[in-house]
C-alpha cells in the first residue's frame, strides 16, 4: 500500500511562506498565482478600521501570516462628511485625547490626513511590508459590528442602501486599482437580520460583484452568505452563477458561540462531529464538489476548528491581533477579547527528542492507513508507545502493536496504539510552549466527564498542503 506522507499535528494551524506573483485568481477550488497556477494560501489577520475612528496604524508583524483583512465602512467613501474628516478631527470628535497623543508621537504624519488618505497610507505601508490585503466592507455606517438589527445587516436596512453600497464598492475598487498588494475585496461582512431573503441576496450580490470586477478586474471578489455568513447552503441548489474570469471566492464564518452549551456540557467528540457535519452542509460542500480563547467553549471550539481547516486546506483569517481599540460602542480603549491561538506539529530534534513545536520547520512522517506505523520520512524510525503516561520513543521496531496507529474516535482526533493487553493508548501532549509527546489511556473516549480529551487531539494530514 502506498503510504501517505503526512505532518502530525497537535490542534494546529499551518503556516507556509510562498513565492508568488500577483494578481491572484482561482483555479478549481484553489486560490492561485495567476501567472504560474501555483496555489497561494491566504493566512490573514483582521484589523478593524470600520468603527468610528476608522483608522488603522500599520505596524504589522509577520508571525507567519501573509495578509491583512482590513475592514472599512461604506460611508467613508460615499459621504464627504465622513471620508473627508481628518484623523485628528475624527479622534477629537470622540474625545480620544490619549489616542491622539499616541499617534502624534508615533505617526504624526497621519493626523492631518483625511480618513480616506490615511486608509490608503495604511494599505501602502502594509504592502511595503510584503503583506497582501483583503479590503472588507464591514458595515455602512461606522460602528461596532454585528448585532442582528443594527441597521447595517441586510439590503434595505436603515443604513444599508444597495445603490450606495455598490457606489462604495466601485470607489474602493477604483481607488486601489494598480496596487498589487490589494488582492481581494470582500463585498460585505455577515449579512443578517429579519430582512434576509434569497432573491435580494442574488440580485444585489451579483450587482456588487460585477461592479468590483468591471472596475478592477485584478482583485478576487469574496462572496459572503446569510445568517452572519454561517450559511452558504443555498448555493448547493442555486449556484451564484458568476466566475468573473476566475475571481470569485466564497467566504464563511464560524464561531464557538454557535455551539456554546454543547462545547461546555456534551462529549467533545460528539460535538466535534456535529460541528463538522454542519460545516459540511452549510459551506464545505463548495470545496468538495479568526492566544487561547477566553472561556472553555472558545478553547474547545478552536481546537476543533484548526484540524478541520487544515484537513480541508482552507484559506483563513483570524480576528484579531490588537489588544484594544481606540473607541468601540461608546467606550474609549476597550480590550479585544477575541484573540488567536496556534498549534504545533510533532517534530524530532536530534536523534530521539519527539516534541511539539512550530510547523514552519516540520518533520515529515508517513502513514499507510489504520494500524500502520507512523514513520519518520527518510529513516527506519517510527513512533512507538512505551506506556501509559510515558513519552513516546523513536524505534526501529515498527511492526509491534505499540508502534502501529489508528484514529479511534468519532472526531478522528484521537490517534491510538495498543498495549500488550489490547488497551488503547492515545497520543497526548503536555501543556507548555514546547510540549512533550506521550501516550495515555484513551479513557476520555468513554468517560469524558472525568477528563478533558483536548490534550489528546491530534490530526494526520498530507504534508503537501498549501
Amino acid at each position: 500500500m502506498k503510504s501517505l506522507q503526512i505532518i502530525l499535528l497537535i490542534f494546529l494551524s499551518l503556516f507556509r511562506a510562498f513565492c508568488y506573483s500577483l494578481p491572484l485568481s482561482t483555479r478549481g477550488r484553489w486560490i492561485a498565482d495567476s501567472e504560474t497556477g501555483r496555489p497561494v494560501k491566504l493566512t490573514c489577520l483582521n484589523w478593524a478600521a470600520h468603527i468610528e475612528t476608522m483608522i488603522f496604524v500599520a505596524k504589522v508583524t509577520l508571525m507567519g501570516f501573509n495578509c491583512i483583512r482590513l475592514t472599512y465602512a461604506t460611508f467613508m467613501w460615499t459621504r464627504p462628511d465622513y471620508g473627508n474628516k481628518t484623523v485628528a478631527q475624527s479622534l477629537d470628535s470622540l474625545n480620544l485625547t490619549q489616542a491622539r497623543e499616541g499617534i502624534a508621537r508615533n505617526n504624526p504624519q497621519l493626523l492631518n490626513l483625511s480618513l480616506q488618505d490615511a486608509y490608503e497610507a495604511v494599505v501602502d505601508a502594509i504592502g511595503a511590508n510584503g503583506l497582501m490585503l483583503v479590503l472588507d466592507n464591514h458595515v455602512s455606517k461606522p460602528m461596532w459590528c454585528c448585532a442582528r438589527e443594527d441597521g447595517n445587516g441586510f439590503f434595505g436596512d436603515m443604513f444599508f442602501d444597495p445603490k450606495e453600497w455598490v457606489q462604495g464598492l466601485t470607489q474602493v475598487a477604483s481607488r486601489f486599482k494598480g496596487k498589487p498588494q490589494v488582492v481581494a475585496m470582500s463585498m460585505r461582512n455577515e449579512l443578517r437580520g429579519p430582512r434576509q431573503n434569497l432573491p435580494d441576496w442574488y440580485t444585489n450580490m451579483t450587482e456588487g460583484a460585477k461592479a468590483i470586477h468591471s472596475t478592477n478586474p485584478d482583485v478576487l471578489v469574496l462572496v459572503s452568505g446569510l445568517n452572519f455568513d454561517l450559511d452558504l447552503s443555498f448555493l448547493n441548489t442555486t449556484p451564484f452563477g458568476l466566475t468573473l474570469d476566475n475571481k470569485v471566492v466564497y467566504e464563511g464564518h464560524w464561531y464557538s458561540f454557535d455551539f456554546t452549551q454543547q462545547w461546555q456540557t456534551q462529549p467533545l467528540n460528539r460535538v466535534f462531529r456535529q460541528w463538522a457535519d454542519e460545516f459540511q452542509r452549510e459551506a464545505a460542500f463548495l470545496i468538495t464538489g479568526d492566544n487561547a480563547g477566553v472561556n472553555q467553549a472558545d478553547n474547545r471550539y478552536f481546537n476543533c476548528l484548526l484540524p478541520t481547516v487544515t484537513e480541508k486546506d482552507l484559506d483563513w483569517a483570524l480576528w484579531s491581533p490588537q489588544g484594544s481599540y481606540y473607541y468601540r460602542e461608546g467606550m474609549a480603549g476597550p480590550e479585544e477579547v477575541y484573540s488567536a491561538e496556534s498549534g504545533f506539529c510533532v517534530n524530532v530534534e536530534g536523534q530521539d527528542n519527539v516534541h511539539g513545536s512550530s510547523c514552519r520547520e516540520r518533520s515529515k512522517w508517513s502513514h499507510s492507513g489504520d494500524w500502520s506505523p507512523i514513520q519518520l520520512v527518510g529513516s527506519e524510525l517510527c513512533l512507538k508507545a512505551v506506556g501509559d503516561g510515558v513519552p513516546v520513543a523513536l524505534s526501529t521496531d515498527c511492526k509491534s502493536p505499540w508502534a502501529t496507529w489508528k484514529p479511534v474516535s468519532d472526531s478522528m482526533l484521537h490517534i491510538a496504539a495498543m498495549d500488550e493487553q489490547g488497551n488503547s493508548l492515545c497520543l497526548e501532549s503536555t501543556s507548555s510552549n514546547y510540549p512533550s509527546i506521550l501516550t495515555r489511556s484513551c479513557a476520555c473516549l468513554n468517560n469524558e466527564a472525568n477528563c478533558d480529551p483536548q490534550s489528546q487531539w491530534f490530526k494526520l494530514v498530507p504534508s503537501n498542503l498549501s
